[in-house]
């Protein structure tokens, strides 16, 4: 009996094992940023240095697409998010964001390009992100389609300029909505120009580097950075102001205060913050067969964390639990993506980082 109780209270506490296995697809990619996925069992890999890259999933090394944008590289400047056109199996279109410019003068662009198999060809502008200013911190990059096939960019502060997050005429610190040619929705909150810039779609942001869309309910959820402490999910909607940085849970590097304030009206509330601060890079919603247990659940990137969150939903989108997962890659997590398969895909983030595909345990 004393045997019994002692093995009981030996396991209590202790983590259960893990129900899957990890399972490196590519390494040595020179910071990457982002994966998307080829109908054909490819994908692609933006990397922050400029570089554009294909692989199949057999293939450790890829091909290094031509006719690909130059783009401005320094500090978190290069090349960010990748997406496909919602009717990519007829049009071979994709759109890449990227830092554009040089130090002094520089924003985030996205490019559209018919893609081939070994470059970009009809590669066009659609969209700069305005106004431009110096520096190499807080582009945003993220990208994503919408059920109604229009496409939603995130855009940072661009860290000096914090106070244009709430100047609804400037496109920093938004989330932008755009048709595919780049032209602007007429149903955008401020279309018509007379309260913004008809390009915004929401405000209040620093720094988001993720954003992902659950098709079935037509919610996007979006993370962003907070400056010490304060990291925010939030879910998304049109016309509203997510308080950067008249409300935030962080405070400057300096340590002085930015605000008194982390909840106001008429600003909207995050549905989980962090302090202090994991910052998250890459999201990505799940409700996939091959995990069960971990559907109607967000999975955060943690690059300072190394690992990612879990956060659990209820049928309201609050987050009802959270776990720490992929501790063991032990690496910074750029980008998190639920393949066509299914599965779990994530990025690492160095000089030799890693594509990692996430399998179930039989």
């Amino acid at each position: 009996m004393l045997y019994t109780i002692f093995l009981a209270l030996l396991f209590i506490g202790m983590p259960a094992q893990a129900n899957y296995k990890l399972e490196t697809l590519a390494s040595g990619l020179d910071h990457p940023w982002s994966i998307a996925f080829l109908p054909n069992n490819e994908y692609l890999v933006s990397m922050r240095g400029g570089e554009l890259r294909r692989f199949s999933m057999t293939d450790q090394q890829g091909v290094t697409l031509s006719g690909a944008p130059a783009t401005y590289v320094q500090g978190q400047a290069g090349y960010f998010d990748i997406v496909l056109d919602p009717d990519f199996t007829t049009n071979q279109t994709i759109y890449l964001a990227f830092a554009h410019g040089t130090k002094k003068a520089s924003t985030t662009s996205i490019i559209q390009a018919v893609l081939g198999e070994k470059s970009l060809e009809n590669v066009v502008t659609i969209f700069t992100v305005s106004p431009m200013k110096n520096g190499a911190n807080h582009f945003g990059g993220r990208l994503q389609f919408m059920n109604d096939g229009t496409l939603l960019l995130t855009t940072g502060d661009r860290f000096e300029y914090r106070e244009d997050a709430q100047d609804t005429y400037s496109q920093l610190g938004k989330i932008i909505r755009i048709e595919r040619s780049g032209d602007i929705p007429s149903d955008n909150p401020f279309s018509d120009g007379q309260h913004g810039d008809p390009a915004v779609w929401s405000y209040g942001h620093r720094n988001p580097q993720g954003l992902t869309y659950n098709t079935k309910t037509n919610t996007v959820f979006m993370h962003e950075h907070g400056p010490r402490g304060g990291d925010e999910v939030n879910i998304v909607k049109p016309g509203l102001n997510y308080g950067w940085p008249a409300v935030t849970h962080g405070i400057n590097y300096s340590g002085a205060q930015i605000s008194p304030f982390t909840t106001a009206p008429g600003m909207e509330d995050s549905i989980k913050h962090w302090v202090p601060s994991i910052a998250p890079s890459g999201l990505a919603y799940y409700d996939g067969e091959a995990f069960p247990d971990w559907r109607n659940s967000l999975f955060v990137g943690a690059l300072l964390n190394k690992e990612v969150r879990r956060l659990s939903l209820d049928i309201n989108n609050r987050v009802v639990a959270e776990e720490t997962l992929f501790a063991e890659i032990a690496e910074r997590i750029r980008d998190v993506r639920v393949g066509p398969d299914g599965l779990i895909y994530i990025l690492t983030d160095s000089s030799k980082a890693k594509l990692i595909r996430v399998l179930p345990l039989p």
